[in-house]
């Protein structure tokens, strides 16, 4: 069973969501490329999985009216109530230096 996906699987299925995605608006690569205002070449690598910029991805994505793929990517960081539960009590104020006496 494998675990792990490489970046390159990741390249290749993005890119064929992102194809299909195109083919149900029913427009083709170069119509998509004019309305996310990218290289005809950055819609075919994007499509192919040979990667492209990530401003070109974002364009696209745009263009094709699924900037919510955009969220998953960078959710909201939350601290989890486990991990609060684990950490220290902030400190609210500084120690009184004590004296050191002689004796």
């Amino acid at each position: 069973m494998k675990i792990e996906t490489t970046y390159k699987e990741w390249e290749s299925e993005i890119g064929r969501q992102l194809r299909t995605l195109r083919i149900r608006k029913n427009i083709d690569q170069q119509q998509l490329a004019e309305q996310a205002g990218v290289a005809l070449n950055a819609v075919k690598n994007l499509e192919s999985g040979k990667g492209a910029t990530l401003t070109s991805m974002i364009k696209v994505l745009c263009a094709l009216e699924r900037t919510e793929w955009l969220s998953t990517l960078a959710p909201m960081v939350s601290i989890s109530p486990m991990q609060m539960l684990k950490s220290k009590v902030v400190r609210q104020r500084a120690s009184r230096i004590r004296k050191v006496t002689n004796v």
